[in-house]
């Protein structure tokens, strides 16, 4: 499906354009239900023809006719509920193959604005949605327009039945619609409670090393206990307002019940109606209000459901898809940096401040500085990660790196980040970026030019090792070492290593050092951040930055030797091709 079309100037959100896409499906599950109320007028003319001829006839052959007849048509109403489920099924399939991509990415955008935890619970509310899409309570909507059907047959029976039974209606879909008044806040707020419950979990659960280590348990534990607890105290409340109304209706509609039965008797004594007519008008009568009655028992799961929409449709309608762009041939490695600025969002001061500089292709690259210069931040932009403030830009080989199409920028460039995480699936997988196109031979490449080929063949399984969630097989260390053979993979033009030795031991670092002389003579482009400044015996180069600032940036020996100076010597800024 065409996102870009999807989200032209003028249309609806993502969302409501793929259910839209839904409208024939729904309107054979429309046309379903229509059949489906239609032929259970089947029911009460059978009773009545039981009543009012077999009785009297005292015909068995009548009576098995009709018996059969009144099967046969439940066999079929059975038959078309059951395609009503298998289309509404169908429809939440298609509904999810058109969005779940989308949503996936989405998530990812907004984890790199800082939004990952109001985002964590989209595939939730996504799978939420489809299972309310697909499940019975939608079902009873579809029910609910037949309502005036079975309510004109009992006005066409006797108005006075109809009378009765259309009031006994819109008193219960009064309560229904108090009902709903009375539970909409609290479900709101024990579902937001609920999501900071579940954010805090994952929060506390991707960190629980730290927090054993410093018996954080308890006090997290409380922390996540007051979340639970408004949840808790919010649900109660709408269910117990839910319990009491939901009884309510229940004996509304019983009494409605006792009701058209004693009002049909009467009718019969005064042999205004048939006898037979009084069993036809308490099924009818049922089936009338039975929809308000199965609405109310499934309010809980459409207002979740509609909750979960109104998120996901929110989070998409912010959501900016990249524009489709022309792919671009294999660049050389360039890199010019133009005006660069950057705050975080919601930061009061910029972690970049106007950084301008050039460097070759072929050239590696150290930046140096103090916790908190911006390297990090620096190293993201450079592969189109972070977009710098209005007004700058980072180009490679002339090219807008934040705008390049992401999956060709991709097969480009390595990146290796000070965190290195490993996704569940094999050493092989990993290293080959989970793509399907890729070799033995190129990931054999990948690891050899990484020097770990032999830390692999050590594993239990060796490129095929399972590494599960996490990675927990591998040490950190060895976890950087196949991150940096990912990076690595495919002989990308661009390799940008953030702090790539922070978790080495005296192999691992001499295994690096290896591989960064070999990206030197195959002519890529290298840029290595680190706080030590022993990593960069291979650069051309040193960029300084201090305070977000560059404070020097030229051969690097030449910055070496102004940063062996004593503090407070006049500081020269050695800049080339900037």
């Amino acid at each position: 499906m065409n996102l870009k079309a999807l989200r032209a100037p003028g249309n609806d959100g993502l969302l409501l354009q793929a259910l839209r896409r839904g409208t024939t499906p729904l309107a054979f599950a429309a046309v379903f239900s229509l059949v489906s109320n239609l032929l259970f007028l089947a029911m009460p003319i059978f009773t009545y023809q039981v009543y009012g001829r077999v009785l009297s006839s005292q015909s068995q052959e009548t009576l098995l006719v009709l018996t059969l007849g009144a099967l046969f048509v439940f066999v079929i109403v059975g038959l078309i509920d059951d395609y009503r489920g298998r289309v509404l099924i169908g429809l939440g399939e298609v509904f999810d193959r058109q969005v779940a991509p989308h949503v996936f990415t989405t998530l990812f955008d907004g984890v790199l604005k800082g939004q990952g935890q109001a985002r964590a619970q989209a595939l939730r509310d996504l799978d939420t949605f489809r299972q309310t899409v697909t499940g019975t309570a939608v079902a009873v909507l579809f029910d609910l327009p037949w309502i005036p059907l079975f309510l004109g047959v009992l006005w066409f029976i006797d108005p006075l039945v109809g009378f009765a039974t259309t009031l006994g209606g819109m008193v219960l879909f009064g309560l229904a619609l108090a009902q709903d008044r009375a539970t909409r806040r609290p479900l709101h707020e024990a579902n937001e409670a609920a999501l900071k419950s579940y954010a805090f979990t994952d929060a506390a659960l991707r960190n629980s090393e730290v927090v054993r280590a410093m018996g954080m348990l308890g006090a997290l534990g409380r922390e996540w206990a007051k979340h639970r607890a408004v949840m808790m105290e919010r649900s109660s409340a709408a269910s117990e307002r839910a319990s009491l109304l939901t009884n309510a209706i229940k004996s509304v509609r019983m009494g409605v019940q006792i009701l058209i039965v004693a009002l049909s008797a009467w009718l019969v004594i005064r042999q205004v109606m048939h006898p037979a007519m009084l069993f036809a008008n308490m099924i009818l009568s049922s089936r009338a209000l039975a929809p308000i009655d199965r609405i109310v028992s499934s309010w809980t799961a459409l207002f979740n459901g509609f909750e979960a929409y109104d998120r996901l449709d929110r989070m998409m309608r912010e959501y900016v898809p990249p524009t489709v762009r022309t792919v671009l041939p294999r660049p050389e490695g360039r890199i010019t940096v133009e005006r660069v600025s950057y705050a975080p969002p919601g930061a009061g001061r910029l972690v970049l401040q106007n950084l301008n500089f050039q460097i070759g292709a072929g050239e590696t690259v150290g930046i140096i500085g103090p916790s908190g210069a911006g390297k990090s931040t620096l190293a993201r932009m450079l592969i189109g990660i972070t977009p710098p403030a209005p007004g700058g830009v980072v180009r490679l080989d002339g090219a807008d790196v934040y705008n390049w199409d992401r999956e060709a920028f991709g097969r480009f460039v390595g990146y290796l980040p000070q965190d290195t995480e490993l996704f569940a699936g094999s050493v092989r997988d990993n290293i080959a970026r989970f793509r399907s196109d890729a070799s033995d031979e190129e990931i054999v490449a990948a690891a050899l030019a990484a020097n770990v080929h032999e830390l692999i063949l050590r594993l239990p399984k060796g490129y095929d090792t399972d590494l599960g969630e996490g990675a927990v097989m591998l040490s950190v260390g060895q976890r950087q070492r196949v991150g940096l053979a990912r990076a690595l993979f495919d002989s990308p033009a661009l390799v940008v290593l953030d702090e790539p030795n922070a978790s080495l031991d005296a192999e691992g670092e001499a295994a690096l050092f290896k591989a960064l002389e070999a990206l030197k003579a195959r002519g890529a482009t290298v840029i290595l951040v680190a706080h030590k400044p022993s990593i960069f015996r291979t650069a051309d180069k040193l960029i300084v930055l201090k305070d977000g600032r560059m404070e020097m940036y030229g051969p690097r020996d030449q910055v070496m030797a102004r940063l062996a100076q004593p503090q407070g010597a006049p500081p020269i800024r050695a800049v080339e091709n900037g």
